[in-house]
């Protein structure tokens, strides 16, 4: 650890501060300003006589960006939380011999203390002149060199805290990312939902079709599941008498990971008594507009090289007709499982006769429709065999009364009319069981024996949806990979002789 040249002669630095009884890692500094105030506040400067006003002392703290040392005085860029300010110190205005030692000690990368007034510099630009200068941190490692700046994608993801210092664009991302949370948190809160907290480890992995992450739990003797999703406890918390409910939190799928897939994602799951999912439908719709206009986002959004219109009522139309009019696949296959076979495996998908037909619609909508549904489109109806947790519809007893919201050709919400029948939810919990064994499906839906009894005392009609926050996100924030919009995704660890030493120990 700090064992290249650059980092020695960076500790040797901090060594000459502590022998000159300056603490290169101080505590208790106080700054009264920030970069962005200062600049708002001190805009008057540049239309004054003298280009200054050193009646106005402010102390701002910062890491340096950039450093020109001249013979008797220096320019740097200071960068706090807000932006980027620049400073201007000199031998008269800190002192001949800590000017000397600042020169030689003193580099980008460090978080320094400045006191000053605002001025103008000859180039006009607004900037602090230094009175004091104190270094609050000294840095050990250098950041990368300016000009090229972060650019691997793997480094980037993995020093999450390095791509925040030298991309300011990515702070950006989670600031908006952060209003996003927000604004739909208060959304809620506004309609009288109630935010709850459900467990994270499960007896029973539930709520959803997906591999669980297993763990042991040591005090209890047992294995226990990170929840793929809160719903089954959400439900319960509705049997209980909590009549709108919702959560924002992590899941944990043990799936494979690309630009729109990571193991541990983030989601919020609302639940609605006495409500249906067009009730959703329209409620989410809602929240759109509203999260556009937080956000002050055009209702045309642009996302790579694509435009999302959000300005018109979102599309609805049924499972089965966008396999036909946007998938343009014929309504005579859609009645014959022989020909949907033929004509996934003649499209390099595996397809089996002991799959439903609903499944296979399901690897149908995933070839040729989702990637063209690129406006705000809402899939209703799904086949009832891939709904295990959805209500039956009573006209059509084939499919559920369920819908999923798609944007920019992926899956961003999924809701529907809770299924409350404890007798047809065990039967279904039975035949997705069937499924697990003769399918070898590690993702189907496992017995609950608890939340059965939960709805033996009495369900509501209900209408619940969960909505992928990581998704969302990418789409306001116009980013292509999950990973740009997760401070610390899931990485490949990198192997090296530590972290070998480290696994054999383990072992």
């Amino acid at each position: 650890m700090f064992t290249n040249q650059y980092e020695q002669q960076r500790i040797e630095k901090a060594q000459a501060l502590r022998e000159l009884g300056k603490n290169p890692y101080t505590h208790n500094m106080k700054k009264d300003s920030t970069a962005e105030k200062f600049l708002n506040c001190y805009e008057y400067v540049k239309d004054s006589e003298e280009k200054r006003d050193e009646s106005k002392e402010n102390t701002i703290i910062g890491r340096i960006k950039f450093l020109r040392l001249m013979g008797k005085a220096a320019f740097a860029k200071v960068e706090d939380e807000t932006g980027t300010l620049q400073i201007y110190f000199s031998r008269d205005g800190i002192g001949e011999e800590w000017f000397k030692s600042v020169k030689k000690l003193v580099e980008v990368g460090d978080i320094i203390s400045v006191t000053g007034f605002p001025f103008v510099t000859k180039t006009g630009e607004l900037s602090l002149h230094v009175k004091k200068l104190e270094v609050a941190t000294k840095s050990i490692t250098p950041l990368p060199e300016k000009f090229h700046g972060l650019t691997d994608k793997e480094l980037r993801y993995r020093q999450r805290y390095l791509d925040m210092i030298m991309n300011p664009n990515v702070k950006k991302t989670f600031r908006t990312r952060s209003k996003i949370v927000s604004t739909i948190r208060r959304f809620f809160e506004d309609r009288n939902f109630l935010e709850v907290e459900t467990p994270m480890m499960h007896p029973v992995p539930g709520g959803a079709n997906a591999k669980p992450f297993v763990t042991y739990h040591n005090a209890l003797g047992v294995n226990r599941y990170l929840r793929i999703a809160p719903e089954l406890y959400l439900k319960r918390l509705v049997v209980g008498g909590f009549e709108s409910v919702f959560e924002i939190n992590r899941n944990f799928r043990n799936e494979g990971m690309d630009l729109t897939h990571n193991p541990e994602f983030t989601m919020i799951e609302f639940y609605w008594a006495y409500h249906t999912y067009h009730d959703l439908m329209n409620l989410t719709q809602e929240m759109f507009s509203v999260l556009l206009e937080k956000l002050e986002l055009p209702q045309k959004l642009p996302y790579g090289d694509i435009e999302i219109d959000f300005s018109k009522e979102f599309r609805k139309i049924t499972y089965k007709d966008s396999l036909i009019e946007i998938g343009n696949i014929p309504q005579e296959m859609l009645e014959d499982k022989n020909q949907i076979i033929k004509h996934l495996k003649d499209n390099g998908v595996e397809a089996s006769e002991l799959m439903s037909i609903g499944k296979l619609y399901e690897m149908l909508f995933d070839l040729h429709v989702e990637e063209k549904l690129i406006d705000p489109t809402f899939i209703i109806d799904y086949p009832i065999d891939i709904s295990p947790l959805a209500r039956r519809s009573d006209e059509n007893p084939d499919i559920a009364e369920r819908f999923e919201l798609f944007i920019a050709g992926r899956e961003i919400a999924n809701g529907f009319n809770e299924l409350n029948d404890p007798i047809d939810q065990h039967a279904r919990f039975a035949s997705q069981i069937k499924a697990k064994d003769e399918l070898n499906d590690d993702e189907a839906h496992r017995m609950d024996e608890d939340y059965i009894k939960a709805l033996g005392l009495g369900l509501p009609p209900t209408a619940g949806e969960g909505l992928g926050i990581d998704r969302l996100t990418m789409l306001l924030t116009n980013e292509q990979s999950i990973r740009d919009v997760i401070l610390f995704p899931a990485m490949k660890p990198i192997v090296n002789s530590e972290t070998e030493d480290n696994e054999n120990a383990d072992n």
